[in-house]
C-alpha cells in the first residue's frame, strides 16, 4: 500500500478533512471517487496513471485501489513535487521505481516535462488524477496539456478523473500572451482561470492548443454534486508550501512575489500567507526563512530577518471580492528602496505578459490596470462557456 508522505497531509485552518462541500450539506463526489465509471474501462489494458499525493479515493490511493481492481498499472508518471509530493518546489524528481509498488515510475518535472515515445511504450491509456488550485502558473495543468499532447502524438487515450478547483469561484487577471509561454502559463488562459482539470483539458483540446488536438481522444469523469461557486475545502495539501486554505486562496495573488525581491514566507510554516523582506518599514510581523527538506530549498532571504505583513485574514478580500489583489504587488513595489531592481524576468512568465510590470513602473491605479485586462478576460469567458462541465 502506499505511505502519506509529509506532504500528504490534510491541510488545516478550517477544512474538513473529506469531500464534504464547504457550507453546502451535500456530499461531493470526484471523478475519481466514481469508480464504476472508468474501471471497467481499464479492464484488460496496460495504464499508465499521472498521478501525486492528492491521487486519492477516499483514504486509498488510486493507484492502490487500481491495483488491488485488478488493473494492470505500467506505469506511474510524477509531476512537480514527485509521485509522493515530497519535492519542493525547483527541486529535481527523479525517474526510477516506486519503492511501494514496484512499479515504473517517470518524473514530467525538471528537463523531461513531457512523456516520450519511450515513456509511452506499452501504456494502453492514461489516466490523469491530480488535485489543482485554478491558477495558471501552478504546473499541474501544464502537465497535463503535456501529457495531452504526447497521447495525440502516439495515438493514447487519455481519462481526465476530475477535481474540484477550490478558486474556482472567480476569473480574474491578464490573459497570457503567448509570447511569454512556458511552463508557468503554457495557454492563453487568465492567471485565475475558473476551470477545473477536466474543463481545461476539454477546452486545451478544443480551442486546438494542444498539438494535434484532432487525435487526441480525452474522456473525463466529471464530479457530482459541484459547481464554480462551491467553496471546497482540499482533505489534502496539494503541495508542500500550501500547506492551509489560507494559503490556497492567497497563491493566485501571492505568487506573483515569486518575481520580485519579495519574501512570501518560504521557508517559514506560513508559506504564501505573508509578504515582506529585509528592512521593510511597514511591517509589523518578523521572520527569518530557512531551507526546510522535502518543503523549500534555498528559499528568497534565506537565513534573513525580514519584516512583513500576515495577511491571512485577508483571504476574505479575495473571497467577497472574486478579484485578484494586486495592490499588493504594487504597495511592496513602493515600499522597496531600489524600484529598478524589484523585479526578476521570471516576473513577467508569472504575468503571462510584460504589461503588468510595465504598469505598475509607470506607476497605473489598480483600477486602470484591471481595466486593461477586460477585453481580454471578455473574449476568454466566450470561449470558456463551451466547456464548461458545472454551473457557474
Amino acid at each position: 500500500m502506499l505511505v502519506a508522505c509529509s506532504a500528504g497531509v490534510p491541510v488545516s485552518s478550517g477544512t474538513t478533512g473529506n469531500t464534504t462541500v464547504s457550507g453546502a450539506g451535500e456530499t461531493l463526489l470526484t471523478g475519481a471517487d466514481q469508480t464504476g465509471a472508468y474501471l471497467r474501462l481499464l479492464r484488460g489494458k496496460k495504464v499508465g496513471v499521472v498521478a501525486n499525493q492528492t491521487s486519492l479515493v477516499g483514504s486509498r490511493h488510486l493507484v492502490d485501489l487500481l491495483i488491488d481492481s485488478g488493473i494492470t498499472v505500467s506505469r506511474v508518471f510524477a509531476p512537480e513535487h514527485g509521485f509522493r509530493g515530497e519535492a519542493g518546489p525547483g527541486d529535481h524528481v527523479k525517474s526510477g521505481i516506486d519503492s511501494k509498488t514496484g512499479i515504473a515510475l517517470v518524473s514530467l518535472y525538471g528537463s523531461h516535462k513531457k512523456p516520450t515515445k519511450e515513456d509511452l511504450e506499452g501504456v494502453d491509456v492514461i489516466v490523469f488524477d491530480i488535485q489543482d488550485v485554478g491558477a495558471r502558473f501552478y504546473t499541474y495543468i501544464s502537465t497535463l496539456h503535456y501529457v495531452m499532447e504526447s497521447c495525440a502524438a502516439f495515438n493514447i487515450p487519455v481519462i481526465v478523473l476530475d477535481r474540484p478547483n477550490p478558486n474556482g469561484f472567480y476569473i480574474d487577471g491578464p490573459v497570457l500572451d503567448t509570447a511569454f509561454r512556458s511552463f508557468v502559463g503554457i495557454a492563453p488562459i487568465p492567471v485565475v482561470h475558473g476551470l477545473t482539470v477536466g474543463e481545461y483539458a476539454k477546452m486545451a483540446k478544443g480551442e486546438k492548443w494542444i498539438s494535434d488536438a484532432a487525435k487526441c481522444t480525452l474522456l473525463v469523469v466529471p464530479m457530482v454534486g459541484y459547481t464554480h461557486k462551491t467553496l471546497y475545502n482540499l482533505p489534502i495539501r496539494p503541495s508542500p508550501n500550501l500547506p492551509n486554505m489560507d494559503a490556497i486562496y492567497l497563491y493566485p495573488s501571492l505568487c506573483f512575489f515569486e518575481g520580485a525581491k519579495v519574501s512570501v514566507e518560504r521557508g517559514t510554516e506560513f508559506p504564501f500567507q505573508i509578504m515582506g523582506f529585509p528592512g521593510y518599514k511597514n511591517g509589523d510581523y518578523e521572520f527569518k526563512p530557512v531551507e526546510i527538506s522535502g518543503v523549500i530549498k534555498d528559499p528568497p532571504f534565506e537565513n534573513q530577518v525580514c519584516k512583513g505583513v500576515k495577511l491571512n485574514a485577508k483571504k476574505e478580500l479575495v473571497l467577497k471580492s472574486g478579484q485578484l489583489q494586486i495592490e499588493w504587488i504594487i504597495q511592496m513595489y513602493k515600499a522597496y528602496t531600489d524600484s529598478a531592481s524589484f523585479f526578476i524576468p521570471f516576473f513577467d512568465k508569472l504575468a503571462g505578459t510584460d504589461m503588468l510590470r510595465k504598469q505598475i513602473q509607470a506607476n497605473m491605479s489598480v483600477e486602470e490596470i484591471r481595466k486593461s485586462w477586460q477585453p481580454g478576460l471578455n473574449s476568454y469567458l466566450t470561449k470558456r462557456k463551451k466547456y464548461l462541465l458545472y454551473e457557474d
